[in-house]
């Protein structure tokens, strides 16, 4: 029989659906039973991709009598990270104060007014059961002391990061020697063999490597360009990187990038397109290119709504069995390839006896320039065609704004790039997807399956939003995109700001109200959505003269100097804006017919510190202003702080203006 959450959309809850366990999903009705009937709470969070969370599922929530003690004397409820990442946020922060490491599937005791008490992460079975036991058993026994130790811990939650980190509002601050003490720091943590940081588990972090290359664009820097270069290439070697189908699984549990946790998430591919489509644009080394049309495939084949929504993420397993899907028996290569098995198994560094656990390949390469031929090319379509027959990993289908958004960034990015506009087409139709489904009541919803969620988008939503709205504006010059992104970030600005601290929270004003609302401020493998604000902010100031958004950026940098540059990783994207208002900002525009075709010509050149605005006749933004061409001619004006360079009607003397070398 199913549990109450069979009536769920979320794909993680209705994995656990038929559990034995009586879930229900987060909301009053739950809340409410656990204060009429003075129980303690169990929250149980996780997402669908999530290996250990289906691990603990088989062996505790599944079986009855582990079932029967859980609903005896907990109420218990199961969360989806990814459509509560509030809920998510406020417990993992909780369960780390206790001194615990945190993870999912995360599982958290509250008392009945929604405070923690104690917490964890994945429990074997015979100790799952012990807990629950004691937990009840203390719950009962030494009320008074859990309340009063949930009590401190809500305190604690209630203390935003910023009392403890954020300083003063100076404009001193903003130093280029400040930029060169990030690089040094930044330096230190890299791994120069194998690339990325220098620690495993490995993650992409990809916003640290965007900043490695404007630090390299601004200084000059060959050091910190060689960095990037050599990460983006062995990132793409070994098991992290889908040999076949394309596109990145969400880290390496080694530090060589070699066995991956087989998961692939869309935020990490987004972000990915953007940072292989800069490195092309930097270098035009054509093996980039290869990454991002694969990656691209791979999204457009197997994560996309027909309407053109990108799905969440797909699962690490198959057949109960973490990257079955992936891996390859020396069995399964002979009856893929036949007499070319040998052939492949060289190309791709497998071993008879595998070349990772139970007898499995992880494909790899260890020849670059082997695989690089069109006979590599024949082997791998009948690797593909004999792998797609295969029980393929779950897909969680649920379509989430924010991360949509990031890869409309990305699809933007690589259009810019490579000028091939089947990036825009997808990028067009997933904003579309986006208005159509995720727009409701004057907000933006957090997620779409089968409907929209009933969850309001959180800060990152928005701040994913405005940002694709604004790359939009800048490859196609509809200033309908750019008057979006103002209407949604005075929206934010309403909803989520807080003017005590000048930061905007998490969840907006007319969210539920948990007991700690809470603000994110460190960058992560997404960045945090106050970084992504802030630049908003910081980029829309500058393309609608808003002086008052200028302001607002500049200050919520400056209070964070500090940390920025003594924090390089966990602060990266803050790092991004912190460069950009210490290098200045251009403003290009271009003004006059051909203004698209010279757009195509100038984005094709890496340049991170230039916004670009362009219009065929009149426009009604401050920067046209008195820069109107004629009817027959296009002219581009580059110009820093609303002051403009003579007009030039080339790319190339704008590139000069631009010190692009």
């Amino acid at each position: 029989m199913p549990n109450r959450l069979i009536a769920a959309t979320s794909p993680y809850l209705l994995q656990h659906a038929h559990n034995p366990v009586d879930w229900q999903e987060w909301g009053p009705a739950a809340l409410a039973e656990a204060r009429e009937n003075d129980k303690p709470i169990l929250v149980s969070i996780g997402y669908a991709a999530c290996h250990w969370c289906h691990v603990m599922e088989r062996e505790s929530f599944e079986r009855a009598d582990i079932a029967a003690l859980m609903n005896t004397h907990f109420v218990c409820i199961k969360v989806d990270r990814e459509e509560r990442s509030d809920i998510d946020q406020l417990y993992m922060e909780a369960v780390q104060a206790m001194g615990l490491h945190g993870g999912w599937p995360l599982n958290v005791f509250l008392t009945p007014d929604q405070k923690p008490f104690y917490g964890g992460t994945y429990f074997p079975p015979q100790q799952w059961q012990q807990l629950l036991g004691q937990v009840a058993q203390t719950f009962t026994s030494r009320r008074a002391e859990i309340n009063q130790s949930a009590d401190e811990l809500a305190l604690h939650l209630q203390t935003t990061d910023l009392k403890r980190f954020a300083g003063e509002d100076r404009n001193d601050v903003f130093e280029q020697s400040q930029l060169d003490e990030l690089f040094t720091r930044l330096e230190q943590r890299i791994d120069r063999v194998w690339g990325g940081l220098d620690k495993a588990p490995k993650f992409v972090m990809p916003s640290v490597w965007c900043w490695l290359l404007r630090y390299h664009f601004i200084s000059g820097n060959e050091e910190a360009r060689a960095h990037v270069l050599h990460t983006l290439r062995q990132m793409t070697r070994a098991g992290l990187y889908d040999q076949l189908g394309g596109g990145f699984a969400r880290y390496s549990v080694d530090s060589e990038w070699f066995a991956p946790h087989f998961e692939k998430m869309l935020y990490d591919n987004g972000q990915l397109l953007s940072l292989y489509a800069e490195a092309y644009a930097l270098t035009k080394d054509p093996q980039w290119k290869t990454i991002v049309d694969e990656t691209t495939d791979w999204l457009s084949r197997e994560m996309m709504d027909p309407e053109g929504g990108f799905f969440s993420a797909l699962d690490a397993d198959s057949e109960g069995e973490e990257g079955k899907y992936y891996t390859w028996t020396a069995a399964e290569l002979a009856a893929a390839l036949g007499p070319d098995q040998a052939e492949a198994m060289t190309a791709f560094g497998c071993d008879s006896n595998g070349n990772w656990e139970h007898g499995q390949n992880i494909l790899f390469r260890p020849d670059e320039a082997l695989l690089a031929t069109p006979r590599m090319a024949h082997l791998k379509e009948k690797m593909n065609s004999f792998r797609v027959q295969k029980p393929r990993p779950a897909l969680d289908d649920k379509v989430v704004t924010g991360w949509n958004a990031i890869v409309i960034q990305g699809l933007t990015d690589c259009y810019k790039a490579f000028g091939d506009e089947r990036f825009l087409n997808l990028a067009l139709k997933n904003i579309q997807f986006i208005e159509t489904h995720l727009r409701r009541d004057g907000k933006i919803c957090r997620a779409f399956k089968t409907k929209a969620s009933a969850t309001e988008g959180f800060l990152e939503d928005y701040a994913f939003l405005i940002q694709a709205y604004t790359a939009l504006y800048q490859v196609t010059f509809q200033e309908t995109y750019l008057q979006l992104a103002a209407h949604w970030t005075t929206y934010t600005i309403d909803h989520f700001f807080d003017a005590v601290e000048n930061y905007f929270f998490l969840s907006s004003r007319d969210a539920e109200q948990l007991i700690a609302r809470k603000k994110e401020i460190f960058d992560n493998v997404i960045p945090s959505s106050n970084s992504v604000m802030a630049r908003n902010l910081f980029h829309l100031s500058i393309l609608l003269d808003r002086q008052d958004w200028k302001d607002l950026a500049i200050s919520m940098t400056a209070r964070l100097a500090a940390i920025i540059t003594t924090e390089p990783v966990y602060m990266s994207n803050w790092a991004m804006l912190y460069t950009e208002i210490v290098h200045g900002m251009s403003e290009v525009v271009i003004s006059g017919v051909r203004c698209e075709a010279l757009r195509r010509e100038l984005h094709e050149n890496y340049l991170p510190f230039a916004l670009t605005l362009g219009a065929s006749a009149d426009s009604t933004l401050p920067l046209f202003e008195g820069r109107a061409a004629a009817a027959d001619e296009t002219k581009i004006y580059v110009c820093r702080q609303k002051v403009c360079q003579l007009p030039v009607v080339r790319v190339s003397d704008a590139l000069v203006q631009l010190n692009v070398k």
